[in-house]
């Protein structure tokens, strides 16, 4: 295998308009030399974990970002030195660089569609200087005062939330037929109950053996909501022999109030909080708003009405203002100036970006859409979107899979973006596995041939037409199919789930059956409200009628307020559910905020390493038992970075960011723990080797070597033991969940739900991945997954596909059937049949 092929003839050092890089090391990549043209879309390819990421973030862009950052300021050249510098000899004619990788972490609930563009600042300025003021108010708002997320903009009741947490009857009183000895008022504690709370209350004059509905309406609400809390002389009722004692009495409101804000055990909280009930706050209409920037409209709607129409509407509204042809040079009156020159100015601005997020197929989203809602294709355009009209001429612009999570029919306006970024003097290197998306490139860098140390070479570098004749590359079958079709007819259902009534975003009276005991696949354009159906509705509505024992943390609880809280479930009924005895949902939020969470510790492995690691003659001498080899607590960890491995590094006008210990240089451990060796390797060895490797010098270990199939055959081969969580895309988190899952005992009818699991894989892992997922539903489970990727669609028992379109014109079931039963459907009725029908028409020609 030659490690470098360049299609054209003249040598690369003699080319001009080529970036040339020599002597990358970084990762796995073997002092790989490449030259990649500018000016030009220019695709990285490879399996996952082949080193194609390495070259293009960290060796190319990591290199263009240190030679800026060193020409700001003394100061902030000494502190980025204690970041990562590439591991390369050279790179020449390496213009700036902007990167858009794949979002790590989970965004807040308060940002917005509007946040993340900066439309929201456009908006808020037009308001503040061109809005129509109530009559009689003089000066106008600063434009921070139409922000929720701002003490000058907040609403003062829900703090810019737009959601308030109350009590109510029903909540603190679920049978009222009960009384209160027999325990209605269910928020108060057992234990108060069982001992002193029903004499207080006696004391106090109530009735507590009746039915609660039959107490007068105004002993009821002050036994729950009143703030007195009165101290009573108590005479047991129930125990003559006990001395009388004073009581306090507390109210159902008080005491779970007291809890949610005081207590400080997650525990009782969680207790009290199923006691509470969310809606919209009542003083700002859920707007999070003041009422003094409410008061105040532009083109007769005001900025919370503004902010939540569909931004092809928005458009559309703020056209007058910006097609005003005299404007005047001054405010017209006190109140108005959507007649101004600035009013002109900032709409004409604000149309032009809105323009480009429309033309993407996003003119469904609205600017007050929380991103924590956003499917990773709609936050990937978004940020390309942003990029497109930031004007910046003869950068490199490096973008980590901007097809992820995109549906066929959604890539086409993507292709457009990346032409227009070059054709305004720009070159664009793309880390893909999209082969539509490769095949639009005019060059392409394939990397690999395999992953970890399988991989780190160059297997091709030139234009993509001469990638199919070379034999080594894995890439090359997919770019043009060559591979034989999966000639296995599609399973029959062993039953279905039907959900009738589904009323959530835009999924609005909605029936649907599932199919069990095959591989389902839900399909649409993306805000088709396929991820609303799946991994809200149907996991929310079967896991409320099964025993779910999925590990708490496969599924981890959101910690901001839900948007779902307010517009409520959902599902007017469910049956079918007599099929189904277990729900594992396994989506792609992280495994961990920080880089001490990792692979190793997130599947359980790690035990079994640190016993066997304590189990070593060196550790028994020593005195070391399994914590010793623990990073998470002190005693063998280095102390300087606690067992991260990395430290916080603080930019100043730069965003923070983590760079290796200077103490350990990443190892976790102190010099004292790394003498005791497993077969001649330290703990932080055993951390730093692949999955790969890691299975062969741990296959003598059951326990980890479980955990170590079952990552491998989820195509998790080339990701490294200790690699921390912060540095692990959406889709690998997703994968490292469903193998934590996987290497568990196996049995039948469990529902399996999956969003987007191909995300970040290469073609040829993803026949990895779904062979697992068949081994799933051959053992007599039932698995559903979201996906846009036709190998997925083609390979499924069935297809639910979502549509027409996005928003509000979709959330309709447009078709269900086999995939080839879809692929026969014209585009008028589905739009994902022509591409499904285009990829399995190519698979049967390549047979």
């Amino acid at each position: 295998m030659t490690e470098l092929i360049n299609a054209p003839a003249e040598t690369s050092s003699t080319r001009e308009g080529f970036v040339r890089v020599r002597g990358a090391s970084e990762n796995n990549l073997r002092a790989v030399d490449v030259d990649c043209p500018r000016d030009a879309v220019v695709a990285f390819t490879g399996v996952s974990g082949s080193g194609k990421s390495s070259l293009a973030f960290g060796t190319i862009f990591a290199e263009a970002q240190r030679r800026y950052l060193e020409s700001v300021a003394p100061y902030a050249r000494r502190l980025i030195q204690q970041g990562n510098t590439p591991h390369v000899g050279s790179i020449t004619g390496l213009p700036p660089a902007v990167a858009l990788q794949q979002r790590r972490g989970t965004p807040s609930a308060r940002s917005t569609v509007g946040t993340l563009t900066t439309l929201s600042n456009s908006l808020r300025m037009l308001y503040s200087r061109a809005g129509t003021y109530p009559e009689g108010v003089e000066g106008r708002l600063d434009s921070d005062a139409f922000s929720p997320n701002t003490a000058a903009g907040a609403c003062p009741r829900c703090h810019g939330l737009g959601i308030a947490r109350d009590v109510t009857e029903q909540t603190l009183v679920p049978d009222p037929s009960l009384s209160i000895t027999e325990g209605a008022i269910a928020a108060w504690p057992g234990a108060w109950q069982g001992k002193n709370l029903r004499d207080i209350v006696r004391e106090l004059g109530y009735d507590i053996d009746i039915p609660w509905r039959d107490l007068p309406e105004e002993a009821r609400s002050w036994l729950l909501f009143t703030d007195e809390q009165p101290v009573v002389d108590v005479t047991p009722q129930r125990d003559r022999i006990a001395k009388p004692y004073k009581g306090r009495f507390w109210s159902a409101k008080s005491y779970v109030m007291h809890t949610l804000h005081d207590s400080k055990s997650q525990q009782m909280r969680d207790r009290v909080l199923p006691f509470m009930e969310s809606g919209p706050c009542t003083l700002c209409g859920g707007t999070g708003l003041r009422h003094e920037a409410l008061a105040v409209t532009f083109a007769g709607l005001s900025i919370s009405e503004a902010n939540a129409l569909p931004l092809a509407e928005l458009t559309a509204h703020l056209a007058p203002a910006a097609a005003v042809e005299h404007p005047t040079a001054a405010h017209r009156s006190s109140s108005s100036g959507e007649r101004t020159e600035v009013s002109v100015t900032i709409s004409r601005d604000l149309i032009q970006r809105l323009e480009v997020l429309v033309d993407l197929g996003l003119g469904y989203l609205s600017l007050s859409r929380a991103t924590p809602t956003l499917s990773p294709g709609e936050m990937q355009r978004l940020r390309i979107a942003t990029q497109l009209r930031s004007g910046l001429f003869g950068v490199i612009y490096v973008l980590d899979e901007p097809s992820a999570g995109l549906h066929p029919a959604d890539v086409e306006p993507l292709l457009g973006v990346l032409e227009a970024l070059k054709d305004a003097g720009n070159t664009v290197f793309v880390v893909e596995h999209n082969m539509d998306v490769v095949r639009r490139a005019e060059w392409i860098v394939d990397v690999g041939p395999l992953a970890g140390q399988g991989g780190g070479t160059i297997v091709y570098s030139g234009p993509v037409d001469g990638l199919q004749d070379v034999p080594e590359s894995l890439t090359a079958p997919f770019l043009a199919p060559t591979t034989t079709p999966d000639t296995a007819e599609p399973r029959e259902p062993s039953g279905w789930l039907h959900l009738e009534g589904i009323h959530r975003h835009n999924l609005v009276g909605l029936d649907a059956d599932i199919p069990v005991g095959v591989l389902t696949a839900v399909t649409g354009v993306s805000g088709s409200g396929k991820s609303t159906l799946v991994s809200s509705v149907l996991a929310e509505g079967v896991g409320r009628h099964v025993r779910n024992d999925t590990p708490a943390d496969l599924e981890p609880a959101d910690t901001e307020p839900d948007e779902d809280a307010v517009t409520g479930a959902v599902v007017a009924g469910i049956s079918g559910l007599e099929h189904i005895d277990r729900l594992v949902s396994v989506n792609q939020k992280p495994i961990g905020r920080t880089p001490r969470s990792n692979l190793a510790t997130y599947t359980g492995l790690f035990d079994a390493v640190r016993k066997a690691f304590a189990a070593t003659p060196a550790a028994r001498a020593k005195g070391f038992g399994m914590g010793r080899f623990s990073f998470n607590v002190p005693g063998g960890r280095c102390e300087t970075c606690q067992g991260e491995g990395f430290v916080s590094v603080e930019l100043l006008f730069l965003p923070g960011s983590y760079g290796p210990c200077p103490t350990c240089h990443g190892a976790r451990y102190n010099d004292e723990t790394l003498t005791v060796t497993l077969d001649g390797r330290t703990i932080a060895d055993v951390l730093g080797m692949t999955v790969d490797d890691a299975e062969v010098f741990l296959a003598n270990i059951p326990a980890a070597a479980r955990s170590l199939e079952t990552l491998r055959e989820v195509g998790l081969g080339y990701l490294r033991l200790g690699q921390p969580a912060t540095e692990l895309s959406g889709g690998e988190a997703q994968r490292i969940k469903l193998a934590t899952e996987l290497q568990r005992a196996r049995r039948g009818h469990t529902l399996y739900l999956l969003d987007e699991p191909t995300t970040g894989l290469h073609p040829a892992d993803v026949v990895l991945l779904l062979a697992q997922l068949r081994k799933l539903v051959a053992a007599g489970n039932t698995v559903v997954v979201v996906e846009h990727t036709m190998a997925v669609v083609a390979a499924a028992d069935w297809v639910i596909d979502l549509g027409p379109g996005g928003g509000s014109a979709g959330g309709t079931i447009v078709a269900t059937g086999t995939p080839r039963q879809i692929a026969d459907l014209d585009r008028g009725t589905s739009i994902t049949a022509p591409y499904l029908a285009e990829y399995l028409d190519q698979r049967v020609a390549a047979a």
